[in-house]
């Protein structure tokens, strides 16, 4: 991965807190041209340190009511990759994390409601071949979502 200087991390800081800031806000924050933001944002895209970019949409204005973690439990953790193809043919199957503690994976799922969630694990997840348990969490509520902070020296000479 390629380094990150103080205006990266400025760059950073910034869209992380507005992703629809504009380049020509960000590069008078930053006390440098347009253009150099612009090649600045494009480079650490292509280097994987911006991964994405887009809109939340709020799962609840689809009818998914209930967001739900679980614990899978596999025969063995070898079959970890041939179980994330299976689980991404499941649309309401939003992430997927190989984990170390009490289960191989952990999966993040939106279901309508307690019914539909039943039937994702009865008829789907369980019927994966390899997974052998699931735990399910239901959350009641998200209290924190952010991205992790961008933190950066600023340049003493700045006003």
């Amino acid at each position: 991965m390629e380094k990150i200087d103080t205006l990266d991390k400025k760059i950073l800081s910034i869209l992380s807190k507005n992703a629809r800031i504009p380049f020509k806000d960000v590069a008078t924050e930053c006390n440098v041209s347009r253009a150099a933001i612009h090649q600045r944002v494009q480079r650490l895209i292509d280097s994987d340190v911006i991964t994405g970019s887009g809109f939340d949409v709020n799962p609840k204005s689809l009818g998914y009511s209930t967001c739900t973690y679980v614990g899978i439990t596999l025969e063995r953790g070898s079959m970890y990759k041939e179980v994330v193809k299976r689980l991404q043919l499941i649309p309401e199957v939003v992430e997927c994390h190989f984990t170390t503690g009490p289960y191989t994976m952990l999966v993040k799922l939106y279901a309508r409601d307690n019914e539909q969630l039943m039937q994702l694990l009865n008829g789907q997840l369980q019927e994966i071949p390899g997974v052998v348990a699931t735990e399910t969490l239901i959350s009641l509520e998200q209290s924190i979502k952010r991205e992790i902070p961008v933190h950066f020296e600023a340049d003493p000479d700045e006003d």
